[in-house]
């Protein structure tokens, strides 16, 4: 078990070339492989850098390089547009679309006694270890997970285990993990390394990954006036860099605040953004920083749709984001939300509770729709002539004599104030 790289920190930013003689020195530590798989994140975390660093590998190992396989989770597949973009001259023929509900083969079980001591008593199930068939069958000696950790609703803090767990997982492990989150509560999960949903993680991959070659491949992305810019890179094959890479993104990433915010406006780059599924960021991340009865105003020229699945889409138009104790009882009642509880997790997870209002602008619902999944609805273009993506800083702002706290992509960072985030 080893560490082959630690690189950055606080007051560094990391060079393309520095990524680059990084990644070659981790590799070259490893010594020769003949059959490579990397798997990445997909377009959705386009800042990660871990394209890039997907294209770095493909120079190194060349022919030896035999398949990319983005974690896609439930996410949709790759476009050649994004691919091109992403992972600059790496040949479309290697990549592989993860499909979830197919494509799994299934290694172990994590037991429903761990799952219940977890979930304090409320969950009563085991957890199915289900990983793509590839990572299996492909007969790799090395297997690259690259992603980006930062403060995540669901693991505390992304990536490490959970790119291959559930990133490449199946129906079960997927619905099942993010349940686990939603019910033990969000608020109390995000920014920390260690809580149960990560335990699971760590139970399924100690238990049933270990006889994979896998290698992870970290980063740690920070912003300054120009974007999204690399602060670290940590590369090991135990839990000692994600540790590391934890440590280095709370200290780039959570950003807590001595007062709670009043008004709040989020914006979803529509590169990014296409539905509430991922477009959600913009609530989990702000929520523990809004006052009671704050507003928060989501910009999202790019959302089209709700879920990127099309059942788990169906689903939340059917129920709505009503809260906890509403979700909780439509689960009881719905043997086809008991069988897609990632999609009820994300259904408490997008909800208020009631305690601040939420105000979708979207490019691509219309009002109806909007408001039938329980938020409220704006105009996406009187919305943008009001509050001017452009023209705003990161914080507060002053608008038509309003404070507002703009925040221009949500899956940066995470946002609270003291009297939410006690520890």
């Amino acid at each position: 078990m080893s560490l082959f790289l630690e690189q950055g920190g606080e007051r560094n930013e990391l060079s393309s070339a520095q990524l680059k003689d990084g990644l070659f020195e981790a590799l070259k530590a490893l010594g020769p492989r003949r059959r490579v798989l990397v798997i990445p994140p997909d377009f959705s975390r386009y800042r990660s850098r871990a394209g890039e660093l997907t294209t770095y590998a493909y120079e190194y190992y060349g022919e030896h390089l035999r398949a990319v396989l983005p974690a896609l989770g439930t996410h949709s597949p790759v476009t050649a547009e994004q691919k091109d973009r992403m992972f600059c001259g790496v040949p479309h023929r290697l990549f592989h679309d993860h499909r979830w509900r197919k494509d799994v083969v299934r290694l172990g079980e994590v037991p429903a006694d761990f799952i219940r001591e977890q979930s304090e008593g409320k969950l009563d199930y085991s957890w199915p270890v289900e990983v793509n068939r590839h990572l299996v069958e492909g007969d790799f000696d090395l297997i690259l997970s690259i992603g980006q950790v930062v403060p995540h609703e669901v693991a505390g803090m992304a990536n490490y285990n959970k790119n291959i767990l559930v990133g490449t997982g199946g129906p079960e492990s997927i619905h099942r993990s993010h349940y686990l989150g939603a019910v033990y509560g969000m608020e109390r999960i995000m920014g920390r390394a260690d809580n149960p949903v990560r335990r699971v993680l760590n139970y399924a991959a100690e238990e049933f990954l270990a006889q994979l070659p896998i290698v992870y491949i970290l980063t740690v992305i920070g912003t300054n006036p120009n974007g999204a810019v690399p602060h670290g890179l940590f590369i090991g094959d135990d839990a000692e860099c994600f540790q590391k890479a934890s440590n280095l993104s709370l200290r780039m990433n959570f950003t807590m605040l001595d007062r709670p915010i009043r008004k709040a406006v989020v914006y979803l780059d529509p590169g990014e953004f296409k539905s509430t599924w991922l477009g959600n960021k913009a609530i989990y991340r702000t929520r523990m920083a809004l006052a009671d009865g704050a507003e928060l105003i989501i910009l999202a020229p790019g959302v089209k749709e709700f879920g990127e699945d099309s059942t788990i889409d169906r689903l939340i138009r059917q129920f709505g984001y009503r809260g906890t104790p509403t979700t909780l009882s439509a689960v009881a009642q719905s043997a086809e939300l008991q069988a897609n509880l990632s999609a009820a997790a994300h259904l408490i997870h997008g909800s208020s509770e009631d305690r601040f209002s939420i105000t979708l602008c979207p490019g691509g619902l219309t009002q109806q729709e909007v408001m039938s999944a329980g938020f409220r609805y704006q105009d996406i273009g009187r919305a943008l002539s009001k509050f001017d993506p452009s023209t705003m800083k990161m914080g507060y702002n002053v608008v038509d004599g309003e404070e507002v706290f703009f925040v221009p992509n949500p899956g940066m960072g995470l946002w609270a104030h003291r009297d939410r985030f006690k520890d």
